[in-house]
């Protein structure tokens, strides 16, 4: 079974890639021009963050679920 740590390691990038980007956000000095370029990384994130978690739920699935061949 593989390393719950490796498995997560993507997912924390994106959080830390999501946290700096809100920072940014929080900050008094950003113009509209970048705050829309950063709501968009933000929502290009989630959706990495999304499809991330479908393939370790995919993953997790697979494992935990017998194939045929372990039925016969």
């Amino acid at each position: 079974m593989p390393d719950e740590g490796a498995l997560g390691g993507r997912l924390e990038q994106i959080s830390a890639q999501l946290d700096a980007a809100a920072r940014k956000l929080a900050g008094t000095d950003v113009s509209s021009e970048e705050a829309t370029r950063l709501a968009g990384e933000c929502a290009d994130l989630a959706s990495q963050a999304v499809a991330e978690l479908d393939r370790l739920a995919s993953g997790a699935a697979q494992e935990a679920t017998p194939g045929q061949e372990e039925l016969l």
